[in-house]
């Protein structure tokens, strides 16, 4: 549906550097696609995107965490009337919050005072990386798991529409306490020209590796809420059963240090590009993932369009993109003996490595950003025509603003 004027969005996340983690990748495959003719944003960031583009930026006073020098959350309480005064300028039709931070608390409060519909993505699984975080201090999981629940009642519960990429995660989400009304199943995409097996390169592989054995990969940010001391167990069971592969680590952050003292014959590349990353999934053998904090797990599809096969966590909203023995392999996610023997199951038989391969291939070639982006772009039209008695004069409809070739 068009109207004769454009969309107004109101857009709150802390970040917006391109790239700094999967879930800003996910923002800026929309905000890349936006129809300009047909909308106007305004984001709201502490963090502002690198490069020019073609949207206002209102910036917001923000503070670097304490426990994470990587992050900056936005405080706007210190700024209120400015940023209140930008808004109503701008005179938003809908409100776009990444994440229930204090930044969006202040986007949904102003929303509701001025009945605007709000929009949300589920991006981070707050609650599991609670574990990681108060291991030192037992006594406070329970209470601090408490405080995040209401947190997400509070917010996503007076949302209009939350996007959430598994159905793990919408189970996760009722049962935290959020109504079920808001949560739409809206997945991730993939460029699969990017990542797929025609970027094997085992030229480029064996400059790092200095061999030709078997290459188990995990890429991802190196922060301990991805399970990280599972990861260090598998790579210690590959050492005590003289299992002749590389482990191959693509990603850098905050545990960077210790792993590498824990993984001491493991190949660290830091961080890389996605040209960079697209030819690293290609030619390896076997994706390691003992992440449980995934809302969804970018990295698993990459790995699976790219034909390495994944073997990750039975847990967190990764779980879902797996069928058992048949697209990859799903583990127990603390056994690292249980990962390792699948991983040599992977290795010693390539019939059915070859098969697993196309299976997942073909599984990820369903998540296509076009098709996600229209119905990103379809629902801000929708929730704009709703909230608008007068939207509706000289409405045009339309089903699709972007090409797809999704098929299931």
């Amino acid at each position: 549906m068009y109207s004769n004027k454009k969309i107004k969005v109101a857009f709150f996340a802390d970040i917006l550097t391109r790239d700094h983690d999967g879930a800003i990748k996910t923002m800026y495959q929309l905000i890349d696609k936006v129809p300009e003719e047909n909308f106007e944003f305004m984001f709201c960031t502490g963090t502002p995107p690198k490069e020019k583009i073609n949207h206002k930026i209102l910036q917001i006073p923000s503070l670097t965490l304490p426990f994470n020098s990587n992050y900056k959350a936005c405080l706007p309480h210190f700024s209120s009337n400015k940023i209140v005064k930008a808004l109503e300028d701008f005179d938003p039709d809908v409100i776009h919050i990444a994440t229930p931070s204090p930044l969006g608390f202040f986007g949904l409060n102003f929303a509701r005072k001025k009945h605007i519909p709000v929009l949300s993505i589920y991006h981070t699984n707050f609650l599991s990386y609670i574990q990681y975080y108060f291991n030192r201090l037992p006594f406070l999981i329970k209470p601090v798991e408490s405080i995040v629940k209401k947190i997400y009642q509070s917010f996503y519960n007076f949302c209009n529409m939350v996007y959430v990429p598994t159905k793990q995660m919408i189970i996760e989400l009722k049962d935290s306490g959020v109504s079920h009304q808001p949560l739409k199943l809206w997945q991730r995409g993939i460029d699969s020209n990017l990542f797929n097996p025609s970027k094997k390169d085992m030229h480029y592989i064996q400059q790092i590796t200095g061999n030709n054995k078997p290459c188990i990969l995990f890429a991802s940010r190196l922060v301990w809420e991805k399970n990280l001391e599972t990861l260090f167990n598998i790579y210690d069971e590959t050492e005590a059963q003289n299992l002749d592969v590389n482990f191959i680590i693509a990603g850098s952050g905050v545990a960077e240090q210790a792993a590498r003292k824990r993984m001491k014959k493991a190949f660290f590349l830091g961080f890389l590009n996605h040209e960079e990353l697209s030819k690293v999934y290609a030619s390896s053998d076997v994706f390691v993932f003992p992440s449980i904090s995934e809302t969804f797990g970018n990295v698993v599809v990459e790995a699976m369009a790219s034909g390495c096969v994944p073997v990750i966590a039975r847990g967190g909203g990764s779980q879902s993109l797996v069928m058992n023995g048949v697209t990859g392999f799903l583990c127990n996610p603390y056994d690292a003996r249980e990962y390792v023997e699948n991983i040599k199951v992977i290795l010693n038989y390539p019939s059915l490595r070859e098969s697993i391969q196309q299976n997942a291939i073909r599984f990820a070639s369903n998540f296509n950003w076009n098709r996600l982006a229209n119905e990103y772009f379809s629902d801000l039209q929708m929730l704009a025509y709703k909230s608008s008695p007068t939207f509706e004069d000289n409405v045009v409809l339309t089903n699709e603003l972007f090409p797809t070739n999704y098929a299931l």
